[in-house]
Formats: C-alpha cells, structure tokens, sequence
C-alpha cells in the first residue's frame, strides 16, 4: 500500500511541477482577439463583436489606452508578458496555489479619436475557471473606462 501511495504522490508532484513549469509558447498563445475562432469552453471569454461581450471603444488614443493597460496588468498579481508589440500583447496570469496559466490577449484598434479594445482570455489547462478569466477581463476594461 505505501508503494502505491509513493506512485500516486510522486505522479501528483510530478503533475504539479509540469503545470507550473511548462513553457509557454508564444506562437501558440499570443492570440489575436480581433480573428480567434472562440473554442466552445466555459474557460474563455471573448471581447469583441459577435463574442461574449462587444468591443469597446475607449476616448483615448491607442497609446494612452496601452500604457494603461499596461499599468493595470502590472498591478495584477502573479501577471507578466508573455508577447506583444504596441498595440497586441498577452499577459499571462497565474493562480495562486497550483500556478495555473491563464492568458489575456488584448488587440488595439484605433477608432476615430479614440481606441477599440478586443480582448480573449483563456486557460491552459481544463474546461472550467470558476468564471475567473471573465472576471479579470471584466475587471481590466472596467479599470480602462475610468
């Protein structure tokens, strides 16, 4: 029974690190909001027209709208950059306990005198987030509109 046990606990720790160590590939995660084929998971949530919310359009130029952006993901606990450029990046946020990777790719559109945002965040690892990548959009955009 112990050696069963010592299996069952080093493929758990085993599982566990791989979870938190595995690399993420920008190429594979680095999304573009504006053309993602939205997966049919409940671990996503899409910002744009035609998603599970619509795009918003800010009165700030692209560059203002970036650098807020930039500041409210800065401020979002375990967030860092995985890619991005000016006006496309992705940030991936990890869960507290187990370092589960979430990702948030945000695409800016200038609109007029102002910026559209799109956004499509979404788990790595299985199909239910407990509403935390919707949470956390939602969070950033209503952060953005202040």
């Amino acid at each position: 029974m112990t050696y069963v046990l010592t299996i069952l606990l080093v493929i758990v720790l085993g599982l566990m690190a791989y979870i938190r160590l595995a690399p993420s590939d920008p190429l594979t995660w680095h999304a573009d909001p504006a053309t993602v084929v939205k997966p049919d998971k409940p671990n996503t949530w899409l910002v744009r027209d035609g998603g599970d919310a619509p795009s918003v359009t800010l009165s700030m130029t692209p560059d203002q709208v970036m650098a807020k952006l930039d500041a409210i993901a800065g401020a979002t606990a375990r967030t860092t950059l995985l890619a991005g450029d000016r006006l496309h990046k992705t940030w991936v946020t990890r869960s507290a306990i187990m370092g589960y990777p979430d990702f948030t790719s945000v695409r800016l559109e200038p609109a007029g005198q102002g910026t559209t945002v799109t956004l499509f965040a979404r788990a790595r690892f299985g199909d239910s987030d407990f509403g935390v990548n919707r949470t956390r959009a939602e969070d950033w955009l209503e952060q953005l509109s202040r």
